[in-house]
């Protein structure tokens, strides 16, 4: 597949502010002696950057201004249903932040904005990986890992990221609390999404070219693209990208967007020095930036039998 850089942007900045979120609200349910103006602001900023991602999802639509129509056929749609909670997710989060900046001191700020936040945050989650791992003729993304990777990587980046703004902040006790999960939850993130690309690599096609022409000599080369010229098959459904460049890519996200994060936060917590906890941020972004590049060029549509290799 062809990854949009609108769908890499969405997806990774969304898992970092549910994962941002779910931090929040677990250590307000814990009551962990957090500043006001520290949760207002994480909050404002987790809402954020989940306005930023929708409006980044913008841009990878034909007709932006009929975007209102995605949630029409939320009965079937796992997109359509995605494009209903995340405005509602973020409706309660902004409803949150004000609430905490404003002194509100009621058991449903305390309790029950939090708990609501926790629940559509995880059901943002699962919406948007099932829009993927529902595509059974997509091999690499009809599994349960998708959605299990979706939510880690989500909350890892989410982790990280908290820690990196109580650390600015000086809530010591959040940073105390976090730095365990954020080393956890970040290798537990790496070991499922490498079980998912030993799993992608030992998939055996569904389609071949002999059973797609039902040619059935052992033999079958494809001399043509099945057109004279490029159109939206060839640009839309194959990277494009070398097979080294594929190699060099799955490397280097699990070492940005994984190992380096957790060791930088252990390096942080171990030497006292809480730069290092803040430059895991963009190192992880830019990590998972080509993760999710990744997650999209890998999977092999069945289109491409026709319209990828040229030899």
């Amino acid at each position: 597949m062809h990854p949009a850089w609108s769908i890499l942007l969405f997806t990774t900045l969304a898992g970092a502010a549910q994962g941002l979120v779910v931090v929040l609200g677990l250590a307000s349910l814990m009551q962990l002696p957090l500043g006001r103006g520290f949760l207002a602001a994480s909050l404002g900023g987790a809402a954020a950057l989940l306005m930023g991602s929708l409006l980044a999802s913008f841009f990878h639509l034909g007709h932006p201004a009929r975007a209102w129509r995605a949630a029409l056929m939320w009965r079937t749609s796992w997109m359509s249903r995605e494009v209903i909670v995340l405005p509602a997710f973020i409706v309660v989060v902004l409803v949150w932040a004000a609430s905490v900046h404003a002194g509100v001191s009621e058991r449903i700020v305390v309790f029950g904005l939090p708990l609501l936040a926790l629940a559509l945050a995880a059901l943002l989650w699962y919406c948007t990986a099932m829009i993927y791992a529902c595509l059974r003729f997509i091999q690499e993304w009809a599994h349960p890992l998708t959605v299990v990777n979706y939510t880690l990587i989500g909350l890892s980046s989410g982790l990280v990221l908290a820690g990196a703004l109580a650390i600015a902040a000086g809530e010591l006790r959040l940073v105390q609390v976090t730095a365990p999960w954020a080393v956890g939850v970040t290798l537990a993130a790496w070991v499922t999404r490498h079980a998912a690309l030993r799993r992608n690599a030992r998939l055996v096609p569904k389609s071949t070219l002999q059973s797609a022409t039902g040619i059935h000599h052992p033999v079958l080369v494809q001399k043509a693209m099945g057109m004279t010229g490029g159109s939206f098959n060839t640009r839309e459904f194959f990277h494009g990208a070398s097979v080294a460049f594929i190699r060099k890519t799955r490397v280097l996200f699990q070492v940005f967007g994984f190992a380096v994060p957790a060791g930088l936060v252990c390096l942080a917590m171990a030497t006292q020095t809480p730069a290092l906890w803040i430059m895991a941020v963009p190192i992880q972004f830019a990590g998972l930036l080509a993760e999710r590049w990744f997650f999209f060029a890998q999977a092999r549509h069945p289109q491409n039998l026709y319209y990828q290799v040229v030899s």
